[in-house]
């Protein structure tokens, strides 16, 4: 007789997240691009460091693939402030079990949005074993551009 076990039930639901559970970014493992559909799973791959600037940046849209074995990501972030906003952002990648992987050694990149403005954001994990993300976004205070 058949005795269902812990593992069985570990292995049905990797199954479904690899498969395509909507509440769980896409595992890619091979060549071609999945796409998230959902806002509400966008807002789950942005980290800003203020509630306000939080309230003012949404992720639009995501595609994920893989190149060379590593997790590729192209988003599109999209500012509601009227004004324009000096940034600086950086991807942080988890492994399967959502472990940070190479954490810290990604550098800050500046991104300057224009008001109301999207725009691509491309990252490509740092190791084969990171398979999900976030981007994590803060303001660079107006007084660090005057001269």
């Amino acid at each position: 007789m058949f005795r269902p076990s812990i593992y069985h039930f570990l292995a049905v639901v990797i199954t479904l997240i690899i498969t395509g559970c909507k509440n769980v970014p896409p595992v890619t493992s091979g060549i071609g691009s999945d796409e998230l559909s959902s806002e509400q799973n966008f807002s789950q791959h942005l980290k800003v460091d203020n509630e306000k600037l939080s309230s003012q940046l949404t992720i639009s849209d995501i595609k994920t693939r893989t190149r060379n074995e590593l997790l590729e990501v192209n988003l599109q972030l999209t500012s509601h402030y009227q004004k324009s906003l000096q940034l600086q952002y950086h991807f942080n990648w988890f492994d399967k079990d959502g472990f940070a992987v190479e954490a810290r050694k990604t550098p800050w990149q500046p991104l300057e949005l224009h008001g109301m403005q999207t725009t691509a954001v491309k990252g490509l994990a740092p190791t084969l074993e990171a398979v999900s993300f976030n981007l994590y976004v803060r303001e660079v205070p107006e007084k660090a551009f005057k001269f």
